[in-house]
C-alpha cells in the first residue's frame, strides 16, 4: 500500500464564542445555553472550501516537489461550485503540472476519510494529494450552528517510508440516514441523537473497528491514538468501551476550540495525531456516515510537522463575539451594502483562461538577462535600464515572503469587512504588487511588516453565480 508522506491543515483565525450564539437566541431557544461553552472556527467572507483546501495543501507541500504529484482529490460536501471542477481551481493555485488527474469527491460525513482510504488503496506509481475541506452552514438557533466549525486538512501519499505506514483498512456501507441534505438546501437535517448513538456508535462503528483490527492482527489495547469525530457527546468513549481501545487513546476532537468540520474533521484530527505521535505509535481513524471507514496506521520515523501545524493554527486565533458578523459572512442574512457595491462583477472567461497562471497561481515574470522580477509578467522587462523584450521566464511568487511598503485603511471602497486594508508589498528576491490585505486589524499595520500570500475570494458575481479568486497578503506567522 501507499504511505503517507506529509500532512498539513488549515483552521480560519476567527473564533466565534458559542456564548454569543446562545445569548442571541435566548429569547427563542433557551436550551442552547447548555451548548454555549467554548468557541467555533469560522471563515471570513472571502474564504470557502476551496480557499481553505489551498491553504491546507500549501502547508502540506511546503518541503515537497510539486512536480511529482500525479493526482489531486478534493473531498467536501460544501464545495462552492456544483458545475465547475473545484479541484481544478486548487490545481491552478498550487501551480501543479497540467497533466495531473483531478477529481471532486463528496456526498457524506466521511467523505474526507473515504477519499484518503481510497487513495491509499489505489497504490499509483506517482504521488497523490488528498484534501478535505468543509465550511458547513446551519440554520440560526440550531444545534448544528453551535456544533459546527470550518477547517481543512491535506495529505501527500506515495511510495517510500514517509511518516506513517498503512496496516489495514476496512469499510462497511449502509443507507443509515442519521442526517441528510438535498441538493437545493444549504443546511442539513439531523435525526434523533439517542438512536444514532445507540445504533451507529454502539453497533456499526465498533463492528467495523473490530474487523479492521482483526485484519491488522492487532489487539485493541495497542491503539495509542483513536480518532473518531462526532458532535454527539460521549460517542468516542462509547466506541472505546465497546472495542477495548484504551480510553486514554481517544484524541481531542477539538469540539471546544474548532467545532465539527464534517467530512474534513477526521483528517484534521489525523494531521494532529501525526504531529504528536511517537515512532511506532498505532493510530486508528474511524469515520461514520452511511456506514463506516476505518484506517489503521503505524507512525514511522519521518518528520510530519509543517511550519504551521494544527497546534499552531489553534493558537492563531482572533476571538469574536460578533454574532451578526458571523451571520453576514455566512450569508445567513441580507444587509444593505450601499451604492458602492452596485457594480457588475462579470468575469470574462477568456481573460481568466489567458491569465490563469497570474490570477490563480500568482506567477509573475523574471528577466533572464537582468534578473528583474515583476508582476504581472509581460513581454517587456520593467528594468528601467534594460527594457529587454522576450526574456522573461515564469517566476512563482505565492510561496515567497513579502513586506509592506505602503498601506492604507479605507472605509470608502466597498468591502464586506470594513475598513478595506490594502497597499504595496515587496517580495523577498524582488518584485512588487498592489495587494489587498486579509486577516489583519487596521491599527496593527506598519511599513516593513512581514506578510505571506493567501488564496482568497476576490469578489462575487451575484447576478450569474460566479466567484472570482485571487491572492491577498496576510500577516506572516
Amino acid at each position: 500500500m501507499t504511505s503517507i508522506l506529509a500532512s498539513g491543515a488549515y483552521i480560519p483565525r476567527l473564533r466565534l464564542q458559542r456564548s454569543a450564539i446562545a445569548a442571541a437566541h435566548g429569547w427563542f431557544a433557551p436550551g442552547l445555553r447548555g451548548l454555549g461553552k467554548g468557541e467555533r472556527a469560522f471563515g471570513s467572507w472571502d474564504e470557502d472550501a476551496v480557499t481553505m483546501a489551498v491553504e491546507a495543501a500549501r502547508n502540506c507541500l511546503e518541503d515537497c516537489d510539486r512536480d511529482r504529484i500525479d493526482s489531486v482529490v478534493l473531498a467536501s460536501a460544501t464545495l462552492p461550485f456544483a458545475e465547475r471542477q473545484n479541484a481544478a481551481i486548487l490545481k491552478e493555485a498550487l501551480t501543479l503540472r497540467d497533466d495531473v488527474f483531478a477529481v471532486d469527491c463528496g456526498g457524506g460525513q466521511r467523505a474526507g476519510l473515504s477519499a484518503l482510504v481510497q487513495a491509499l488503496r489505489g497504490g499509483t506509481a506517482g504521488q497523490t494529494l488528498c484534501i478535505a475541506s468543509e465550511r458547513p452552514l446551519a440554520l440560526p438557533a440550531s444545534e448544528d450552528e453551535m456544533h459546527q466549525g470550518d477547517a481543512a486538512a491535506a495529505f501527500l501519499l506515495g511510495d517510500g517510508p514517509g511518516v506513517a505506514e498503512v496496516l489495514a483498512t476496512h469499510a462497511v456501507t449502509f443507507d443509515f440516514v442519521d442526517r441528510f441534505r438535498e441538493s437545493d438546501r444549504d443546511h442539513g437535517y439531523a435525526w434523533e441523537s439517542r438512536w444514532v448513538r445507540e445504533e451507529a456508535f454502539g453497533r456499526i462503528v465498533p463492528d467495523a473497528v473490530g474487523a479492521a483490527l482483526a485484519k491488522a492482527g492487532l489487539p485493541a489495547g495497542e491503539v495509542t491514538h483513536f480518532i473518531m469525530p462526532s458532535p454527539l457527546r460521549g460517542a468516542q468513549a462509547l466506541v472505546c468501551r465497546k472495542t477495548g481501545i484504551p480510553a486514554e487513546a481517544a484524541c481531542d476532537t477539538f469540539a471546544a476550540t474548532v467545532g465539527d468540520a464534517g467530512g474534513a474533521h477526521a483528517l484534521l484530527m489525523l494531521s494532529h495525531a501525526l504531529e504528536t505521535a511517537a515512532e511506532g505509535d498505532i493510530i486508528l481513524a474511524a469515520g461514520f456516515g452511511s456506514g463506516c471507514d476505518v484506517l489503521i496506521l503505524r507512525r514511522t520515523g519521518g518528520t510530519s510537522r509543517p511550519r504551521l501545524a494544527v497546534s499552531d493554527w489553534l493558537e492563531r486565533r482572533a476571538v469574536s463575539d460578533n454574532y451578526m458578523k458571523f451571520l453576514v459572512f455566512n450569508d445567513r442574512i441580507a444587509i444593505e451594502k450601499g451604492m458602492r457595491a452596485e457594480f457588475d462583477q462579470k468575469q470574462p472567461m477568456t481573460a481568466l483562461w489567458r491569465n490563469r497562471k497570474a490570477v490563480l497561481g500568482l506567477v509573475g515574470g523574471r528577466c533572464t538577462r537582468t534578473g528583474a522580477v515583476q508582476f504581472p509578467k509581460s513581454d517587456i522587462s520593467v528594468n528601467p535600464n534594460a527594457h529587454a523584450v522576450g526574456t522573461q521566464e515564469d517566476y512563482k511568487l505565492a510561496e515567497r515572503r513579502a513586506t509592506i511598503v505602503t498601506f492604507t485603511a479605507d472605509r470608502l471602497t466597498y468591502t464586506l469587512d470594513p475598513p478595506g486594508c490594502y497597499g504595496m508589498v515587496e517580495f523577498d528576491g524582488g518584485g512588487r504588487m498592489y495587494a489587498e490585505f486579509c486577516d489583519v486589524e487596521a491599527d496593527t499595520l506598519e511599513v516593513g511588516q512581514p506578510m505571506r500570500m493567501m488564496f482568497r475570494v476576490k469578489s462575487f458575481d451575484e447576478m450569474r453565480g460566479f466567484r472570482r479568486y485571487f491572492w491577498k497578503a496576510a500577516p506572516a506567522g
